[in-house]
């Protein structure tokens, strides 16, 4: 049996996406003969936390945890608020940033390289040596963001010669926030050139979309394997369908994720159809920006808005599957063609019809045609989005709203797992 040594630093109790991938992974790793290691931090602070996980983590896995020392903690000491909004990935336009907001973004994207968490990397490699030298290790995987936690596999990598798996739940340069930090082009290098040295010294490079595949394929020659998030097969009641019209988006919903057209066509429908005014309700489930709710009020559905917050994933699940049409929304921009949400493989577990609004040609686009689970939208699809939001609210007045996937058993968890435990077979 293979040992893998999984080094991390979202981990139950933490809630959100971030937490999902690996839980999952190393549920069922042993299912193919390999042995996951878990390191973790003891103390982090995390945005979101979600005590329903702890139950979900594997009771016979050896869960390795040691202290870290939060930047975030002494940040929210000027801004509480501020400091958690931004710690949990929502930043707002910058002409509505506080000089406080625009501090710590400051020193965020210039102080920290390549994030808050790098002070964890020489304490993480000075334990982690100490443990690889008495316990037999075979391959260490790290996963990021926190992008520092390749930093630590790189070091491991370079004292012991060991096997090194680097993930990318997310790209790291490319990716839509990077450059609300503020960056000097000093620190944008430095950036950069971390990216191209995980990447060239890792010996496999893992991601989750086609698109961040090619994109670090300019970079780096090294083996680079697509796995997807996914869903499992969650054992929970289901739960009754909502007798509204129920339009839900579950998960955090940031400052650019503000689709005008989407807005713009429900409010058209409102005042066209009484019929639906009676029936609809707009379901907002996660964090969500103050910007977000403020253009839905210009557009006036603040009326039909029910505004949950943060939920349990078990919750969020149950939320999924009552619901009639289910939200994916992502900004429009060439940076994000490559993201796919983890929520989108439960949203088709689910089995509700999806409407995503994105930019052109991204993966999730393609994910959803070739799964029939539901309809993509790009930004100027104005007329197209309210026409399908009509034959979804015309299909539920007749008590038939559903959809039909097409090959949705790739996408589950133990599916993956299985594709991850032929990488680390074959490294």
């Amino acid at each position: 049996m293979k040992k893998v040594l999984i080094i991390a630093y979202y981990w139950p109790p933490a809630g959100g996406p971030g937490v999902q991938r690996w839980l999952k992974f190393v549920k069922y790793l042993p299912d193919f003969d390999i042995e996951p290691i878990v390191y973790v931090p003891e103390n982090a602070t995390y945005p979101i936390i979600d005590q329903d996980l702890v139950n979900q983590v594997n009771k016979n896995v050896t869960v390795l945890k040691q202290p870290i020392k939060e930047p975030y903690k002494l940040a929210s000491i000027f801004s509480k608020k501020s400091t958690t909004t931004i710690s949990s990935g929502i930043i707002k336009a910058e002409k509505k940033q506080s000089f406080i907001e625009k501090i710590l973004l400051y020193v965020r994207g210039n102080f920290f390289i390549p994030d808050a968490r790098v002070g964890w990397v020489n304490p993480s490699v000075d334990y982690l040596s100490n443990y690889v030298k008495t316990n037999a290790v075979d391959v260490i995987i790290t996963t990021g963001p926190p992008h520092s936690m390749h930093l630590i596999g790189l070091e491991l990598q370079r004292r012991f010669a060991v096997k090194w798996i680097a993930d990318f739940r997310d790209p790291w340069t490319s990716i839509g926030y990077h450059k609300e930090l503020k960056l000097t082009d000093k620190s944008a290098q430095k950036h950069k050139d971390l990216e191209r040295l995980v990447l060239t010294k890792a010996d496999t490079i893992l991601t989750t979309s086609y698109t961040t595949k090619l994109e670090f394929a300019e970079i780096t020659q090294k083996p680079i394997h697509v796995i997807t998030n996914g869903y499992d097969i969650e054992t929970i009641e289901k739960p009754a369908m909502d007798q509204k019209f129920t339009i839900s988006h579950i998960g955090s919903l940031l400052s650019k994720r503000n689709p005008h057209i989407l807005w713009q066509a429900l409010n058209e429908i409102l005042q066209e159809n009484d019929q639906f005014r009676s029936d609809f309700q707009l379901q907002l489930i996660g964090k969500v920006s103050s910007e977000i709710i403020d253009t839905i009020k210009e557009f006036k559905l603040d009326a039909y808005l029910n505004v949950l917050g943060y939920v349990s994933h078990t919750e969020a699940l149950k939320y999924q599957r009552s619901s009639q049409v289910l939200l994916l929304i992502e900004i429009d921009s060439f940076e994000t063609i490559g993201i796919i949400p983890g929520k989108l493989f439960e949203y088709m577990a689910a089995e509700r019809p999806i409407l995503a609004i994105g930019p052109k040609q991204s993966d999730v686009e393609k994910i959803i045609k070739d799964t029939n689970a539901g309809k993509y939208f790009n930004y100027d699809n104005l007329q197209e989005v309210k026409q399908y939001i009509l034959d979804c609210y015309e299909k539920y007045q007749q008590n038939n709203l559903k959809v039909h996937g097409i090959g949705l058993q790739y996408f589950s968890r133990k599916k993956l797992t299985e594709k991850l435990a032929g990488v680390i077979k074959n490294i």
